[in-house]
């Protein structure tokens, strides 16, 4: 009557234990999902060999703002690799994280960094080379909704820079400027997978408006239409923060290894990785080596121009804030 549990004891001690998995829940913004299959299974074949486990990383993406409710929400993410400060505070003010998570890892928690650039059809028809080109009344400029999308929120802010620059600080005509993009825009998708689709697939519009990295992504993907890339001559820089979502990694017991993930992004073979994706890095040994492919760029950042992301958020992204009041009448 024993044997059967015999068999299965002598079973276990041959075979040995089941081989050890480890799991991680990445929650990142919605143009980010190429980038992130070739960094996953690099990290997780270091991890392998230096823990003995195996590592499966889920992703989710969406518009950076819309992930950061959808967490809020409950979806129980053990970090996020966002493309907006304002999202990973939106959490911390939840305490989900702490308030001084820019401080948790180097250059305020964004090992590589963007900016707001263009993807033209081929050929470049219209002549779309900088700001002022998307003001045009015969060119129809692509982008996502900035309410929904941080991708899109460098992109208002970026123009608003832009015409801020050329108007001596000129507060009406920066505000008349962006309306007046604004207005060019045939639609707006809620993120900028979707915005893609609609420039690459559908054939809406002139210029995709998006990180530089993804015009690379996108002109390879779309080989066979010929876009060009154009970077403009002044941009905003634009950080790639990330973070541990210290309560459910905790809950989840992957704190660990969730800052083990983030610590490598910032090492040479991440860095690579990233720089190879046309995104630009942190590590100067590895910018350097990538830095004949990357467009001269004047770039400005959120503190120079606007005082800070907290001054953004009170006075242009909070409702009837001066995002809101460029959308109404535009």
């Amino acid at each position: 009557m024993k044997l059967p549990v015999l068999a299965t004891a002598l079973a276990l001690i041959l075979t040995g234990p089941a081989h050890a998995q480890d799991r991680l829940l990445n929650v990142s913004y919605d143009i980010a999902r190429e980038l992130f299959e070739a960094l996953n299974p690099a990290f997780a074949a270091q991890w392998e060999a230096e823990t003995g486990r195996s590592l499966t990383i889920d992703m989710s993406h969406g518009g950076s703002s819309r992930q950061a409710r959808a967490i809020l929400e409950g979806l129980p993410a053990d970090l996020v690799t966002f493309n907006q400060e304002t999202d990973i505070d939106v959490l911390a003010e939840s305490g989900l994280l702490p308030e001084d998570w820019r401080d948790a890892f180097p250059n305020g928690a964004s090992p590589y960094y963007s900016l707001p650039a263009f993807l033209v059809r081929k050929g470049n028809p219209k002549g779309i080379e900088d700001w002022d080109d998307l003001a045009r009344e015969d060119v129809a400029p692509v982008f996502p909704n900035p309410k929904t999308s941080g991708n899109a929120r460098y992109t208002y802010l970026a123009a608003y820079a832009y015409a801020l620059a050329q108007n001596d600080g000129d507060q009406t005509a920066a505000q008349d400027f962006v309306r007046s993009v604004f207005a060019n825009v045939p639609v707006f998708d809620t993120g900028g997978r979707a915005s893609t689709q609609t420039f690459a697939e559908r054939g809406i519009g002139d210029v995709l408006v998006t990180f530089e990295a993804e015009t690379g992504q996108i002109a390879a993907q779309y080989e066979a239409e010929g876009f060009e890339r154009v970077t403009p001559s002044m941009s905003l820089f634009a950080a790639f923060p990330v973070a541990v979502v210290a309560e459910n990694a905790e809950d989840n017991g992957t704190t660990e290894l969730a800052t083990a993930y983030l610590d490598w992004l910032y090492t040479p073979e991440a860095q690579r990785l990233l720089a190879e994706r046309d995104y630009r890095v942190t590590d100067e040994t590895v910018a350097a080596e990538f830095a004949d492919a990357q467009a001269p760029v004047e770039l400005v950042t959120v503190d120079e121009v606007f005082g800070g992301w907290d001054a953004v958020s009170a006075e242009h992204l909070a409702s009837g804030g001066i995002l809101d009041q460029v959308f109404v009448n535009r």
